[in-house]
């Protein structure tokens, strides 16, 4: 039924378990997972020196942390014998990156976790999910957090 399941990953342990979820499902459907880490830009356009090295250190963090992210889900994906393709994106807003990434790959389901913040957290945070839930064109499956 699937044949690409899209993988938005952020590093978090809420990401590893939607990513070990889809790559379960993908093994089940004979699918291909497509991870995608979206980098925000980096907050501050400063003058001089000082500007340029934090860009720099910014994104080499940034980097380092989408690396390791899809790092992890590329090995969940091996576990189970699912082909995986991964990639780092930068865009300005983080659902709309997850949306391009999906349309660009043909991808037909994305597979994303919840942090399942509630009230005011949620108002002032937003939630990534619920705007590719709003906006997606195809499926959206989230793995919510288990109960503590």
């Amino acid at each position: 039924m699937f044949k690409k399941i899209l993988v938005p990953v952020d590093g978090s342990r809420l990401s590893h378990a939607a990513g070990e979820f889809a790559a379960d499902l993908a093994r089940q459907h004979g699918a291909q997972v497509i991870g995608v880490y979206v980098i925000d830009p980096f907050p501050y356009i400063g003058i001089g020196d000082a500007s340029a090295v934090g860009l720099q250190a910014y994104l080499a963090e940034a980097k380092a942390a989408a690396t390791q992210a899809l790092e992890d889900l590329r090995q969940a994906c091996a576990q189970r014998g699912v082909p995986f393709a991964g990639d780092t994106i930068e865009r300005n807003v983080v659902y709309e990156g997850i949306l391009e990434t999906c349309d660009t790959e043909g991808c037909d389901l994305i597979v994303m976790a919840s942090h399942g913040r509630k009230g005011v957290q949620a108002l002032i945070l937003g939630s990534v999910a619920q705007k590719v839930l709003t906006h997606a064109k195809v499926p959206v499956l989230v793995v919510k957090p288990a109960a503590t």
